[in-house]
């Protein structure tokens, strides 16, 4: 069984993989062959080799993304390219970053942050359920669109209903108005198959350490080539001019990759871990693992007679979804009762003035694991729901 192949506590059904991922224990193994490497001759590694191992990591990561070694640079993760891209960007007082109510809270400080220094505006458009098409989702984005929007910022998976957006058509779209497009990818890759060449967002931020399976500090910022220009470096160091590497059309790596003394095991596994799915069938996996997770919130929908926040035969999803639940006095309880008495590990959601919980299904989960949950809310809910 996949299970044994990861070093989750055999414990707990692990029903949480989108907030932090789980590394499998080949991968980990080899995570650690990169940091004992590293320990062994640091100055070696560091000064001389590092720069070729980042290189060929790379390579990898756009084959499985489908873009350039050249276009992306591995960073710790989504939110630091989020702040990458926001503090990079010129942005002059009126100007409009145009986002939605479904982004990543963290994501929202960058922008908020960068916007109370400049004056811009960061518009928040609302988006609301249920979800029930993509044109829907398109046009309801769209009305946020003035003359002032300088950039749209958008998940491609969003963090707190677990919707796949029509990223595609907003680009297409966006380019045709000359608008910029940030695409914070911390859920899609791994979890749906990546292919940044026909997305064509000018930036696209992932985390290898979720679905990927890929040890935790392991992210990547893609540019397309025509804005790279537009990035500066949060850290400035040796690569700020290019001393170690030879001309290029853009100085995007060289700002990026290089920003002083750090441990670069977790992107150097990253080909490990597409080794790893393509040796199990990720693919197929994941169809298992999206069957499973409809399964689940058809289930959970039955017991709480609540409307689903989309169509459960729809492509709105993958192997996480978001599942409406009653309004419960304390939701932390709730959480901690599943923990400590069903020994379930699963993300609860306030949000938008109603209550969810967020479910992941991995290729480590079974279907008992989710008839365990079902059983817990049932015991649960009767008791824990508000009058």
């Amino acid at each position: 069984m996949l299970k044994e192949l990861f070093l989750l506590d055999p414990e707990v059904a692990f029903l949480n993989h989108g907030s932090y991922g789980a590394c499998p224990r080949p991968v980990f193994e080899v995570y650690q062959a990169w940091q004992r490497k590293l320990e062994l001759q640091p100055v070696q590694f560091l000064g001389v080799d590092l720069d070729n191992y980042l290189y060929q990591a790379r390579l990898e990561l756009g084959g499985y993304i489908n873009c350039q070694a050249k276009d992306i640079v591995y960073i710790p993760n989504a939110t630091h390219g989020v702040n990458i891209v926001a503090r990079s960007i010129q942005l002059n007082p009126g100007d409009e970053i145009l986002t939605t109510n479904q982004e990543y809270g963290a994501c929202n400080f960058a922008w908020e942050s960068v916007c109370s220094r400049t004056g811009a505006i960061y518009k928040r458009q609302t988006l609301t359920m249920p979800f029930e098409s993509t044109e829907q989702i398109l046009d309801q984005l769209w009305q946020g669109v003035t003359p002032k929007t300088k950039i749209i910022f958008i998940s491609h998976i969003t963090s707190p209903t677990s919707l796949t957006m029509p990223v595609q058509m907003i680009c297409q779209r966006a380019h045709q108005a000359g608008i910029l497009t940030l695409i914070d990818g911390a859920h899609a890759p791994g979890q749906i198959a990546l292919d940044l060449a026909s997305i064509q967002a000018d930036f696209y931020v992932g985390n290898c350490h979720k679905w990927m399976l890929s040890p935790k500090g392991a992210g990547f910022l893609y540019s397309r080539i025509e804005v790279q220009n537009l990035i500066e470096p949060l850290v400035v160091s040796w690569g700020y001019q290019s001393k170690y590497t030879p001309p290029r059309e853009s100085t995007f790596i060289d700002y990026l990759q290089w920003t002083g003394t750090k441990d670069p095991a977790a992107a150097l596994s990253v080909p490990a871990a597409i080794a790893f799915m393509e040796e199990n069938h990720w693919n197929e996996v994941r169809a298992s693992c999206h069957h499973i997770l409809h399964y689940a919130m058809d289930t959970i929908g039955d017991l709480t007679g609540l409307q689903h926040i989309y169509p459960l035969d729809s492509d709105f999803y993958h192997q996480m979804g978001t599942i409406p639940i009653p309004r419960v006095k304390d939701l932390s309880e709730l959480k901690s009762r599943l923990l400590t008495k069903y020994k379930i590990e699963i993300p609860y959601i306030e949000w938008d003035n109603h209550q969810y919980l967020r479910l992941s299904v991995q290729g480590y989960n079974t279907l008992d694991e989710i008839n365990q949950l079902v059983h817990a809310l049932s015991e649960l809910l009767p008791i824990m729901v508000e009058e």
